[in-house]
């Protein structure tokens, strides 16, 4: 058999490639009942699309078992059904080869940084005083979406810089990594660039300051105009005149000095301007829908005093709106993040009495309240509305859609390996083996091959589509799948509880048990590097307690 991590798709991609057809024929099955029977399916539509009366050429149908190569599943069997073609995986050959340790480090951590992106989060320009929920949430999507791309290997640079950190609490409180620090002498260089650029425009007219002037207004731009001569897409028609502070120059400022500390795709080529064409750096302004409007006039003003590449690659990822019902008063983010505290705290207790009172606890709690928002926010669509129901206490420890069951699971996973370690220093069990000397034939229940085959198969791949940043097909908005992670998370967790509600692991210390004992922790070994690894692109810790 070939070494090398296996992945869905290059499995995929070779068996359409086994029947002769570019076409993605084949389908991946994911549910308990049809697992029983496939791993892998050619539907009979698709078939009869594809070959004459839907009739594979038997020689086809031979070859599929034959596949071989370092990213594809080992294959045993390909039988035509009523179905239409099945595959089934050579199970304990796949478990060896995604259980074992992989050949060379891997690969993100191996190869350079690919591109740049800067991430601009026009919520933290405001006072932290006025953080509301719905701010929250580009915000923690900004964050996220910057470790899935970090984790891909591109380097990423979060707009605008705290200039207050320490007045920015809830943002440490819901371990929201974001940069801080004064701008210096580069940052005033630039607005001095832009006043300039600005002085010179055709579009502007300079303000004086007098009766019927607005307080430190210092130019108009007239921003309709030049969006039709540019035959800009996907702007508001309402976009007119733009009235422009120094506030103003300063955000640009921040952008463009973002754009310049990104890497340069060529470095042999001398830039003929502050921004070379060869840098490899896109602009994503992360906005929830009422902020939308305001950052359209900033990216036309900057379109128009730089008119460089990369003011042109200025994308829109922006937030649906976020519903609290019934607020007696409008909420603020701090209020939000200390009343969902307030409630884990009161659900803990509920579960597990005085226990949670413990000072121990403490960092349970807070580490439980993040993981409740973060999913909270990010696990429905971007686009898509969220209510938040600060009313009645919707934080539960019990609730299999929510962080806290995630961080639960994970926890129990920490439980289990300690127990074994415990009993391996007392000479109950021998230490686990080598993973070489593991006989993974023992694998045989079915939430094991569910755990293999749903989850630790497609991982690396759903990190890579949860971090792509497609272009829009017109226009200047973008989507993203920024809630595929708690979405994977919330499901591997049910399907992890439902596996270990039902089956023994640590079971009586008889030699003729251990080979199974050894094999089942070896797989959930790796359940719970998939575990740490999802849960570190939410910058939560895991559990060791709960």
């Amino acid at each position: 058999m070939d070494g090398g991590r296996p992945g869905v798709a290059a499995t995929l991609r070779a068996l359409s490639g086994a029947l002769g057809r570019p076409a993605a024929l084949w389908v991946k099955e994911s549910g308990a009942r049809n697992l029983r029977h496939r791993d892998f399916l050619a539907p009979r539509a698709a078939l009869s699309a594809a070959f004459p009366g839907g009739q594979v050429p038997p020689e086809a149908v031979s070859a599929v078992p034959s596949l071989r190569g370092p990213a594809v599943l080992p294959l045993r069997v390909c039988r035509q059904t009523p179905a239409g073609l099945a595959v089934q995986v050579h199970r304990p050959e796949a478990f060896r080869r995604l259980l074992g340790p992989l050949p060379g480090p891997p690969a993100a951590a191996a190869g350079p940084r690919t591109g740049c992106v800067v991430l601009h989060c026009p919520a933290l320009r405001g006072s932290p005083a006025a953080l509301r929920p719905r701010h929250l949430r580009s915000v923690l999507l900004a964050d996220h979406l910057a470790q899935l791309l970090r984790a891909q290997g591109v380097d990423v640079r979060l707009v605008p810089a705290l200039s207050e950190e320490k007045s920015w609490g809830v943002l440490r409180q819901l371990r929201i990594c974001w940069p801080s620090g004064p701008g210096g002498s580069a940052l005033t260089d630039a607005i001095s660039a832009l006043k300039a650029a600005l002085g010179r425009c055709p579009c502007a007219t300079a303000c004086e300051q007098g009766p019927g002037t607005a307080e430190g207004v210092i130019s108009k731009v007239h921003l309709k105009s030049f969006v039709e001569q540019q035959g800009l897409l996907g702007y508001d028609p309402n976009l007119d005149v733009l009235l422009v502070t120094e506030r103003t120059l300063q955000s640009l400022a921040e952008l463009q000095e973002a754009v310049l500390q990104c890497p340069v795709s060529d470095p042999t080529a001398l830039p003929a301007s502050r921004f070379p064409s060869s840098s490899c750096c896109s602009i994503v302004h992360v906005v929830n829908c009422e902020e939308e409007f305001q950052q359209q006039q900033l990216d036309v003003l900057w379109r128009i005093l730089d008119p460089g590449a990369h003011t042109a690659l200025q994308k829109y990822l922006v937030c649906g709106p976020v519903k609290v019902t019934n607020p007696s008063s409008p909420i603020g983010a701090d209020q939000y993040f200390q009343l969902r505290k307030c409630q884990m705290y009161e659900a803990s207790v509920i579960k597990y009495g005085e226990l949670a009172q413990d000072e121990a606890w403490t960092e349970v709690i807070d580490t439980l309240t993040v993981a409740a928002i973060r999913f909270e926010m990010l696990s429905t669509a971007h686009r898509s509305q969220i209510t938040l129901d600060l009313e009645n206490n919707s934080i539960s420890t019990k609730g299999t859609k929510s962080g806290a069951f995630v961080m639960y699971n994970c926890a129990r996973l920490a439980t289990l390996f300690s127990t074994f370690q415990r009993a391996v220093e007392q000479g109950t069990y021998p230490p686990l083996p080598p993973v070489s000397e593991l006989n993974f034939s023992c694998l045989r229940e079915e939430g094991e091959w569910l755990l293999l085959f749903n989850y630790l198969l497609p991982f690396p791949e759903v990190l890579q589509q949860a971090a792509q940043l497609p272009p829009p097909s017109k226009g200047i908005r973008i989507t993203a799948n920024t809630e595929t992670v708690c979405k994977f998370l919330i499901q591997l967790s049910m399907d992890f509880s439902s596996y270990y509600n039902r089956v023994h692991i640590l079971g009586e210390p008889f030699p003729h048990l251990f080979d199974q004992m050894f094999a089942r922790l070896q797989l959930l070994g790796a359940v719970r590097d998939v575990f740490h690894s999802a849960l570190a692109t939410l910058h939560l810790p895991p559990l060791s307690q709960i």
